[in-house]
């Protein structure tokens, strides 16, 4: 009996992970369909060849607010630029400060390495959005 119910437990937990699933949902930020690339040989993303290095950037289809693209030395990451714990006003838009992202409504920072907060009451961390890279391209999509 106790071994079908290891095998059983084990299934269980073999079908409930996933490596493909990608979950940005945040409830102050919608979700929309949008992919943008963005040029990082033009000279107002040249700085993103460079770790340590972000962009702010909203073309009014680009994310909720915008997006902020990060170079993490490793990689990209790209998150909308909506603060992640704010209804959406008039502030909610974050500002670039460093290798941080600053939200205006509660002075929340956070890490555009990780999109994490150290702000103990902030349920939700920056909303990710996929980046492939083809050599100097960045295609950035929900």
């Amino acid at each position: 009996m106790s071994k079908k119910l290891v095998l059983l437990l084990f299934a269980a937990l073999a079908f409930a992970c996933s490596g493909d699933e990608f979950n940005n949902r945040n409830p102050y930020i919608p979700s929309y369909a949008f992919s943008t690339q963005i040029d990082m040989n033009l000279p107002a993303f040249s700085n993103l060849l460079y770790p340590s290095n972000a962009k702010y950037y909203n073309d009014g289809n680009t994310g909720v607010r915008g997006i902020i693209i990060f170079n993490t030395g490793s990689g990209y990451n790209a998150f909308d630029a909506a603060c992640p714990n704010q209804d959406l006003g008039s502030c909610s838009t974050m500002t670039v400060n460093g290798i941080m992202a600053h939200c205006n409504c509660d002075d929340a920072e956070y890490s555009l390495f990780t999109g994490q907060t150290n702000e103990p009451n902030h349920q939700y961390p920056m909303k990710p959005y996929r980046v492939s890279v083809n050599g100097s391209v960045l295609t950035i999509y929900n």
